[in-house]
């Protein structure tokens, strides 16, 4: 037997933009795809038209792309409305499609009773026993019609690629809605209608879809496709395991970028949490892709703290060479001949690039000098000495050996003040790599 092509896909709502949560399912995808030489399409799944927006859609493919997370085709499913109603035909032809007529009010009351008689709220299949005048007198009523999918009572299971063996009773299940009295596809029925047509073969997604899952594949079976392998990765909580679902708004791609959070560091990050294997950042997108194994998550929730992104952006950052960073540096204003100066002093210096700004001022129009009162003379005296012209790597030596020689301090009494007076600081790079770019002479 032909083993089949590795096939993946992410399917977004363009409804808003995407969170980290929806990184960890693109992600796990994408490197699925890639690792195995395969395809991973970029499905919008825009069914609901209302909520739907372009400038979704448009930012969506834009983390993407700032992410590297390149995908080999898009497919939309506004434009395949026709090829769903073909299914629901082939459905209904089949006996397993029904139409049901009650209203939101009338199923809380059915499943309010089943719980107070501590039985599971699962739909009772009364319209399965509708006759064809009981339809058409609900329909003169001015009840609108909308279908269910009859499961086969049986065990559903399958081998899932992160929880393992997920066995579940059908019967503990209601038929799903898949297409409601508007007419709207639902994203159960869409979802299992494109990935058989699509040849879809591996879907990751969260744990929250499991029950989903169970359904589709018996959708998909009924349809005579052959259903992907799946994998549920754990849901995201907070740093301490509180619900993070509620705050993912704040947590968007775009937001993360606005913070200056890198590309390397989020994908690092996102690539092994949650696994056995330990999260270090990673050198390129072939290393997360070779380093990729989805049977190395576990399926309890997963704590991100977003905290945990910047020591990675720092070490990242850190590890750019100046071509990397030369229009960003040159943006500055910062003078060709200093930029190499310039990036070795403030890399190590730096979170996130944009911190560089912050630099470059210091270094363009000088520090607001901090000195204490009892050093006001002290630091005056020292401006006096310093030497004229422009200022070299040995100008810091120099100054400080004859400010140490005039005024008799030395050690931590003489360097520490001369720091805060020059960059209002009390630590930072070396003086000596500080004074060479300063572009004005420190004063009081």
């Amino acid at each position: 037997m032909t083993a089949r092509p590795t096939i993946t896909r992410f399917a977004p709502s363009p409804t808003g933009y995407i969170h980290v949560g929806n990184l960890r399912t693109a992600l796990m995808n994408y490197l699925i795809a890639r690792k195995n030489n395969g395809t991973f399409i970029l499905r919008l799944d825009d069914t609901d038209q209302e909520r739907s927006k372009q400038e979704y859609s448009d930012g969506i493919m834009q983390d993407l792309e700032w992410l590297g997370l390149t995908w080999d085709r898009v497919e939309r499913q506004s434009l395949r409305f026709d090829r769903y109603y073909e299914a629901a035909d082939q459905l209904r032809a089949a006996g397993r499609f029904y139409e049901c007529f009650e209203t939101p009010v009338e199923l809380d009351l059915k499943r309010k009773k089943q719980l107070n008689m501590h039985k599971p709220p699962v739909y009772d299949r009364a319209s399965l026993r509708l006759t064809e005048d009981e339809k058409a007198q609900a329909r003169a009523e001015g009840r609108a019609g909308y279908w269910r999918f009859q499961l086969d009572l049986q065990r559903i299971e399958w081998p899932d690629g992160i929880v393992g063996p997920i066995s579940i009773d059908a019967a503990s299940v209601s038929d799903p809605v898949l297409i409601r009295a508007d007419g709207q596809i639902l994203y159960t029925f869409a979802s299992s209608v494109d990935d058989i047509d699509m040849g879809v073969s591996f879907i990751v997604r969260g744990a929250d879809h499991v029950t989903n899952t169970a359904t589709q594949i018996q959708i998909m079976q009924a349809m005579g496709g052959t259903p992907p392998n799946f994998a549920h990765h754990s849901l995201l909580t907070g740093a301490k395991g509180e619900e993070l679902s509620k705050r993912l708004g704040t947590l968007s791609l775009r937001d993360l970028r606005a913070q200056g959070v890198e590309p390397m560091a989020l994908l690092s990050l996102m690539a092994r949490l949650g696994s056995s294997k330990p999260v270090e950042l990673a050198s390129s997108m072939q290393d997360l892709i070779d380093g990729f194994d989805i049977g190395a998550f576990g399926s309890a929730p997963t704590k991100f703290d977003a905290e945990d992104l910047f020591p990675l952006t720092r070490a990242h950052v850190q590890s750019l060479p100046l071509p990397a960073v030369a229009d960003r540096i040159a943006a500055l204003g910062v003078p060709a001949d200093l930029a190499e100066a310039f990036w070795g002093v403030a890399k190590a210096n730096i979170t996130v690039l944009a911190d560089l700004e912050g630099w470059w001022a210091l270094f363009r129009d000088g520090a607001t000098p901090v000195v204490a009162e009892e050093d006001r003379d002290f630091i005056k005296e020292a401006f006096a000495l310093l030497p004229e012209g422009r200022f070299t790597q040995t100008t810091w030596s120099e100054w400080t050996q004859a400010v140490k020689e005039a005024t008799g301090r030395k050690g931590k009494t003489l360097f520490r003040p001369l720091r805060l007076a020059v960059t209002g600081l009390d630590a930072g790079p070396e003086m000596a790599d500080v004074l060479p770019l300063l572009q004005k002479r420190p004063s009081l």
